[in-house]
């Protein structure tokens, strides 16, 4: 797994979410949780997993909501960090984070409403063993996201700490098939990728995510799209 000790290191978790979700940063963070709630739609009373869920931004969210959830990460700091919202939430008691391989989940088949995974599969290093860990565990639905090829993503990829694994549409659509899933629906966005809007503040990064916005719902932005949601059945 790409990244695994840098994301285990106490001062990343602690800058994580200021670093990556402040400034431009928070049309990402709206973005990735508008994809998430319109994936798994009402979660109250249901059971969720979350994969590789970091300090805890979606596990909170939908512990907000009512789901039953439970937050797993190899990352004691990140998890720390996840506790800590939680309480801040006063989500506490409704949500339980627990530290563990997203290669092995502890967890018997069939477990799980819906499992999801967010800013995961760009570091998996075997993404159908983990896809297919994910469809063992849930009776119902698998939602990720991917980082794609042929997008402005590949052209600073070298650049970021660990790099990260970019994925075709179709190399996405045989890893579903490989972990027995079927692919229920997919959406493309940001043209312009995230390490952009990180770099720039709110007044900028407004109107180009608008302008970016307008050319994602084309043909042309949807193929240069650097991020992709799917979902998929059991």
């Amino acid at each position: 797994m790409k990244g695994q000790e840098w994301y285990q290191a106490t001062e990343v978790a602690e800058e994580y979410d200021e670093k990556r979700f402040s400034r431009g940063g928070r049309l990402i963070d709206r973005r990735e949780k508008a994809a998430v709630l319109d994936a798994v739609g009402p979660v109250e009373d249901q059971r969720v997993l979350e994969i590789a869920c970091g300090t805890g931004r979606f596990t909170v969210m939908l512990a907000e909501r009512g789901a039953d959830i439970t937050g797993l990460d190899i990352s004691g700091p990140m998890l720390q960090e996840g506790r800590e919202k939680a309480k801040r939430a006063g989500v506490s008691d409704t949500l339980e984070f627990m530290r563990g391989d997203a290669a092995r989940l502890p967890f018997p088949d069939d477990h799980f409403d819906t499992v999801f995974a967010m800013r995961f599969f760009h570091l998996a290093d075997a993404p159908v063993k983990f896809l297919t860990e994910m469809a063992r565990v849930s009776d119902d639905q698998v939602f990720f996201d991917t980082f794609n090829r042929f997008s402005a993503r590949s052209l600073y990829n070298w650049l970021l700490p660990m790099g990260s694994r970019l994925y075709g549409d179709g190399e996405v659509r045989r890893i579903v098939d490989d972990a027995g899933l079927r692919l229920e629906d997919a959406e493309h966005d940001f043209v312009v990728p995230y390490g952009f809007y990180r770099k720039v503040p709110d007044w900028v990064a407004g109107p180009i995510r608008s302008g970016d916005t307008s050319l994602g719902k084309t043909p042309v932005g949807r193929t240069l799209a650097t991020v992709s949601y799917w979902n998929a059945s059991v």
